[in-house]
């Protein structure tokens, strides 16, 4: 629906959410990393879960920074190939998708988890909690990854499912500013939107005042009677 929405409106349509991408929610989590001083064009991240709209969105965020993304889902739940093709393609990133939990956290600068079954998805949820078990963001996980490593999740979280409450409340735990930022990026993206079309609608109004200062002048004649008034 936003896409056909985008490809017939005449105005700026923002994608908050769909089945296939998140764009909202990678940038509020790449402002989040830059708030903390982590170098995106240096950066692991390990995605551990489902390959869903936050993972294929992490993976368009490698084909605008350096980063390296390393995905570990389950068979049959991996992100959209065609996306991971692009970036291995073009980069400047590099996506690599992975069945080890492990593998994916070892040394990565950022862990990174969502729900595991998503919105629309809550009739597969009780098929889906035994495959993704060995998918979750716990203490022996974040062991593997760097000492400076910060964990994130787009919430609302299934604490003890996809993620353990000791490493969701630990310290390096970010989960709560990166939920705040949402609200700030969501006012950069309207206020960006909004100044380009405040700025096309004075370049407009100005071209509009310029043509009408190119009038004819009045004849002499009728100006002199007017002053005569």
């Amino acid at each position: 629906l936003a896409v056909e929405l985008a490809r017939r409106a005449s105005v700026p349509v923002i994608n908050g959410l769909t089945d296939w991408l998140h764009p909202c929610q990678i940038l509020a989590d790449l402002f989040t990393l830059h708030e903390r001083g982590v170098d995106l064009d240096r950066a692991v991240v390990a995605y551990i879960g489902d390959g869903n709209n936050v993972a294929n969105s992490w993976i368009e965020a490698a084909r605008l920074f350096g980063i390296e993304v390393r995905i570990a889902c389950p068979e049959g739940y991996e992100p959209d190939p065609k996306l991971v093709g692009q970036v291995s393609q073009s980069g400047p990133g590099r996506v690599r998708v992975m069945r080890s939990t492990a593998e994916a956290a070892r040394g990565a600068d950022v862990l990174y988890t969502d729900v595991w079954a998503s919105m629309g998805q809550e009739a597969e949820r009780e098929k889906r909690l035994p495959v993704f078990r060995p998918y979750q963001v716990n203490a022996s996980i974040l062991a593997a990854a760097k000492s400076t490593a910060v964990v994130m999740h787009c919430l609302p979280a299934h604490r003890g499912e996809e993620i353990t409450e000791e490493v969701m409340e630990g310290p390096r735990s970010i989960v709560f500013p990166q939920a705040e930022n949402r609200m700030h990026l969501q006012k950069a993206i309207l206020f960006d939107l909004l100044s380009r079309g405040g700025a096309a609608g004075r370049s407009r109004a100005g071209a509009a005042a310029r043509r009408g200062n190119k009038r004819k002048p009045a004849p002499r004649g009728r100006a002199r009677s007017r002053r005569g008034r």
